[in-house]
């Protein structure tokens, strides 16, 4: 059995301060199937660490709103007894290591999440972004997010109607990918 230290834990993409939290919180060292519960659910895809703070600066309350934040998607009354429903989620180090698969990923959980309020998604959107051109792994990332983001979406019909798409070296060592359907449904 390999016991876990701090330098595992910082292998598994956690921060020190976080291996010493969770050993305060379990009382004792992790063993290997805990960190991997913890690696996963504490990285940026689950838990949104480094933008967290910023997202708790936006406005998710008043008199339009069905449904905010803790949903599957958001809810906005438009008026004549219609509601738009919107998700917007990163799909950044899933796309960097498999470029076509996580990007498709992110378009298919986005859409359900958008169907399971019942809504019949009508619009995709995305901005991708990604390393210098001249890094030898960026031509190969774009085109697999590129067509993973087409690929889901298009099967079943639903058109990406706008996008972005930006390149600097900054994003080299790991691609911004977010995605959004929006959906409409019948205010009940």
């Amino acid at each position: 059995m390999i016991e876990v230290t701090e330098k595992i834990a910082i292998e598994h993409g956690l921060k020190k301060d976080e291996y010493k939290k969770i050993c305060e919180l379990l009382k004792r060292n992790p063993n290997m199937t805990e960190l991997g519960i913890f690696s996963a659910m504490w990285n940026e895809h689950c838990s949104y660490k480094s933008s967290k703070k910023h997202l708790k600066k936006l406005n998710t309350k008043g008199k339009r709103v069905i449904q905010g934040p803790g949903e599957n998607a958001g809810v906005i009354d438009i008026g004549d007894e219609d509601a738009i429903v919107f998700k917007i989620e990163s799909h950044n180090h899933p796309s960097f290591i498999e470029p076509y698969q996580g990007a498709a990923t992110g378009v298919g959980g986005i859409l359900r999440d958008v169907f399971t309020m019942g809504a019949r998604p009508i619009a995709n959107l995305n901005s991708i972004h990604f390393g210098s051109p001249a890094n030898k792994k960026t031509k190969n990332l774009l085109r697999g997010v590129v067509q993973g983001i087409g690929g889901y979406g298009n099967c079943i019909g639903v058109p990406t109607i706008a996008g972005q798409t930006s390149f600097d070296e900054s994003y080299n060592g790991n691609i911004l990918v977010n995605a959004m359907t929006l959906g409409l449904v019948k205010k009940r």
